[in-house]
Order: C-alpha cells, then structure tokens, then sequence
C-alpha cells in the first residue's frame, strides 16, 4: 500500500527543539533506546527524554565518552554495542532481553557519513552495514521487546537518499567507490526498512532530521564543508542549517505524537510528514518516490534477512558464526 505523503499540522516546525516537543508530556515508566545517543542530535534527544521522565539505554561503542557525555543526565544507561559487528548487535540484544524489560520506543540514530572506503563485518560496505544493517538486526533481535502496545521504532534518514537508490546490483560498491552514493544508499536504507518494518507489525517512522553541523561530519574536511556551503569561511553555519536540539525535534515528534497514530511507515520532517520532494535540493527537502516504495521496501528485507542470516518477524535465526 502506497503511504500518503502530506502536512499534518502538527503545531511545530523547524525551529522547535526535542525539548519542545515534549513539554507537557510525562515519560515515566518509557524505556527508550537510542544508537549514538551520547553525541550530536542523539545526546539532543537523549536529553529530552530522560527530562520527560523516560528511562533511556544508550548503546555505544565507546563506552568511556558515552559515559562522559550522559554523566550529568539522570535516567541514562550506557551499554556496549558495536553496530559493525553482527556478533556485538546479538550480544547486547542478549543481555538486554535477559532483563525482562520491554521497549516503548527504539530510535536507530547513529551512523556514519562520507566515510573512506571500507568494509566491516562479514565485507560489508561500512555506510550500509552501520547506518542500515546494524540496525536491523538490532531491531530483529530485539523484537520480543517491541512487542508491548504502542512502541515505536524511529529511523533516522536524511535528505541524503536524495543521491541514491538502493544499488540492487553492487550495493557493497564492488565495482567503484564513492563516498557520497554509499552515504545516499544507506539513508534511502533507513526509509525503506521503516516503510516495511511497519507493515510487519511494529509502528515505523523514517525522518529527515534537517541540516546540522554534528561529529557525523568529521570525515570531510573543513575546506570541502566552506566549498559545499555549509560553513563559511569564519565558521558560521550557512542560512537553513538547524542546531542539534532543533534536529533532534522530528526524532523525538515521531517517537512520541499521537497525530501518527494512522501513518506508520511515512517519512516525517520540521517536526511533521513530509512533502513529496519537487527539486534535487537536499536543503528543502521533502522525500523522493524511491524511498517510499513498498516493493523496495519488501526487496530491501529479503536482501537485509540473506546479508544477516536473521529474520525473527518470519521466524527465520540467526545464522552461527
């Protein structure tokens, strides 16, 4: 079934942070997780929550500076997880599962971008297997957890699918490496496991957080950023772009609105759905007919299930490493 993309009026907008969103609302008793929760827009949302009264998990492969960086939030946890790693992702679902606790909402956050050509995991294309892959399989083996009424799965996308569709024929970049495709691959990756992640039972959101300077652009170069716009030359962010509390705001709307009660599977921006996408221009945004495609969807699945050897929405186990 074709998702419907169109404003709600939601009351917010671009420039209403995580904070925002949640005011009025009391979280207690949610168990939140968020990936790369301790740093950029995912320490934003992180924030929010824990305010609101949530209890939010912060898996991390660097433990020491997740530590540091949710020291002075009450509510936290921080435990290991490397989403490069198969065997990290099932180790962690493990532990969690053996707590007994279920999941009002997971929120797939952390991801890389422009990163060098690598490979990780069993040859994995890096952009794929951390931004995509990673989170998948988290999502497979923790569904015994997102199985309580109402919980949410929220994956963080970006204007980024603008610059590919899935590479059906060379999607581990066998034939030809750029940084950019990868990174565009992997976001049309995150809208299109939401769009069939819903249909399999469990409510899901793709969003477009908006343009903001985070750690996630350390692998480009200053120059290359005042080149592309985004900076100028003494440092200030250009015209449009949003602060990490403001870019945390659409994650934390789709985690929590009641307005999305009926639009599972749509992909959501400036705290709202988003409009179909009518230019090339990632700054406005909006969303391209490939990242909303539920044949694509259904297709990324299988190829997701076979790459991982899991699939626990059609009984289907990890395979043994």
């Amino acid at each position: 079934m074709a998702i419907t993309q169109h404003k709600l009026g939601s009351g917010f907008g671009a420039h209403s942070t995580a904070g925002d969103i949640l005011t009025g609302h009391d979280m207690s008793g949610k168990n939140v997780l968020i990936t790369g929760g301790y740093s950029g827009l995912g320490l934003e949302a992180t924030r929010a929550l824990a305010q609101a009264g949530a209890h939010v998990i912060v898996p991390a492969r660097r433990l020491g500076v997740a530590s540091e960086a949710l020291a002075g939030i009450p509510g936290t946890e921080v435990r290991e997880l490397d989403l490069a790693d198969p065997g990290s992702i099932r180790a962690f679902a493990e532990t969690f599962l053996e707590t007994g606790r279920t999941l009002d909402i997971l929120i797939g956050n952390a991801g890389v971008m422009a990163y060098p050509d690598t490979l990780v995991g069993p040859g994995w294309e890096a952009h794929l297997a951390i931004n995509h892959l990673g989170h998948y399989a988290l999502v497979n083996h923790l569904r015994p957890a997102l199985l309580t009424p109402g919980a949410r799965v929220v994956s963080v996308a970006s204007s980024g699918h603008f610059l590919s569709d899935i590479r059906w024929d060379d999607p581990h970049f066998r034939h030809g490496y750029d940084h950019w495709l990868a990174y565009g691959q992997s976001k049309t990756a995150n809208a299109l496991f939401a769009v069939h992640l819903n249909t399999l039972g469990v409510r899901a959101f793709a969003v477009h957080p908006g343009s903001i300077l985070t750690p996630l652009q350390r692998h480009i170069p200053h120059a290359q950023q005042i080149a592309q716009g985004w900076i100028s030359s003494d440092g200030q962010h250009a015209e449009g772009f949003k602060t990490p509390a403001q870019g945390a705001a659409t994650a934390v709307w789709a985690a929590t609105s009641p307005l999305l009660d009926s639009y599972g599977g749509a992909y959501c921006q400036d705290c709202d759905l988003a409009e179909p996408a009518t230019t090339d221009d990632m700054l406005i945004g909006g969303v391209k007919p490939w990242a909303l495609d539920p044949g694509s969807a259904a297709r990324l699945w299988t190829v997701s299930a076979e790459l991982t050897g899991l699939d626990t929405f059609s009984g289907r186990l990890p395979v043994d490493s």
